[in-house]
């Protein structure tokens, strides 16, 4: 047994058991999801760190599928809040209603929004104005609801997975960067390849109608995030981290030369901590117990995607974010 092994000790088990579950997982998904493999992957990744989801893609790539499937698999309540402009925050958190009891006495009774799930699919988050945007910060940094002075504690997991149109941009309200921030990951879906797209027809244009599995139960899940923070990780690595981090900063002395020139502003300490949780999830997820700079660069691009700010030159001379990201990890 390695020294690694010693540290984690009787969760030594818990790490292969996960390692099997996740093959049977993308096998399971793969019977409704074609492709998508790096995006499922990735989602369950931000699961197991208690993390949430941006999801941008145009429409018919399937992201509400992909949301309800992962959920199914995974013995979790899902719910989908389609956004739109007249939706209010109480239309997500939930009302009170003046009920009446077999007495006739009334009281107030508060109706549980469709935020009281595991999984919420915040469809078209953009559509909304930022007040009704807001109702679901304190429900994705707390894991709870307030409302009318009383607090409700939301069901663990939680996990909110909200998607933007990136083609329509009339009507929309950007999300402030204070709630982006709170995403752990920022996933771009792309097109499916030819070959993947004959098959997503053949199977949508037909009576096939799979049946999907129970894979991980909901107390698993639990077991499997708990067993994430406990994985070890090397000081070089957590250093690693946040160096890289703090040269997104375009004020950080250290910075390179395209970061002070095409960023106004760079990622927070929360990038560095979701940096090493998504670095942990992938190394116990390949069946190793302690992860290495190369799994920190393989959540770097969905970590700093949406929390690195272009300035005015970056537009003017054709620069974006994934370019200043594979530099930095360079």
């Amino acid at each position: 047994m390695t020294l690694v092994e010693e540290k984690i000790g009787s969760d030594v088990e818990s790490v292969k058991k996960l390692n099997r579950k996740f093959s049977e997982l993308k096998n399971e998904i793969s019977k409704v999801i074609v492709g998508q493999e790096i995006i499922i992957e990735q989602i369950l990744i931000s699961i197991l760190a208690k993390g949430h989801c941006l999801l941008i893609g145009v429409p018919g790539l399937a992201k509400t599928l992909i949301v309800k499937t992962i959920s199914e698999v995974l013995d979790l309540k899902f719910n989908r809040i389609q956004f739109t402009p007249d939706l209010m925050p109480s239309d997500i958190t939930g009302t009170e209603i003046l009920d009446s009891d077999s007495s006739g006495r009334k009281t107030f009774k508060f109706i549980k929004g469709p935020v009281f799930a595991n999984i919420i699919l915040a469809d078209e988050i953009n559509r909304t104005p930022p007040k009704t945007q807001s109702a679901l910060l304190e429900a994705m940094q707390e894991h709870k609801v307030t409302a009318a002075g009383m607090s409700y504690v939301l069901e663990e997991p939680f996990f909110v997975l909200a998607t933007q149109n990136p083609i329509e941009q009339e009507g929309t309200y950007p999300l402030p960067e204070a709630q982006l921030d709170r995403f752990m990951f920022n996933l771009w879906l792309d097109y499916p390849e030819f070959n993947q797209e004959l098959d997503i027809i053949k199977n949508t244009t037909s009576l096939y109608s799979p049946e999907l599995n129970i894979i991980i139960s909901h107390s698993e899940i639990l077991e499997f995030q708990d067993l994430v923070r406990k994985v070890p990780v090397a000081d070089e690595v957590i250093k690693y981290s946040v160096e890289l981090v703090s040269k997104t900063r375009p004020s950080n002395n250290s910075a390179p030369k395209i970061v002070k020139d095409y960023i106004s502003w760079g990622a927070g300490p929360r990038a560095s901590q979701y940096l090493i949780l998504g670095a942990k999830t992938n190394c116990i997820l390949n069946g190793r117990y302690s992860p290495d700079i190369d799994d920190v660069k393989k959540v770097l691009q969905p970590v700093l995607r949406h929390r690195l700010i272009p300035n005015f030159n970056a537009e003017a001379d054709g620069v974006n974010v994934l370019k200043i990201i594979e530099e930095l990890g360079s």
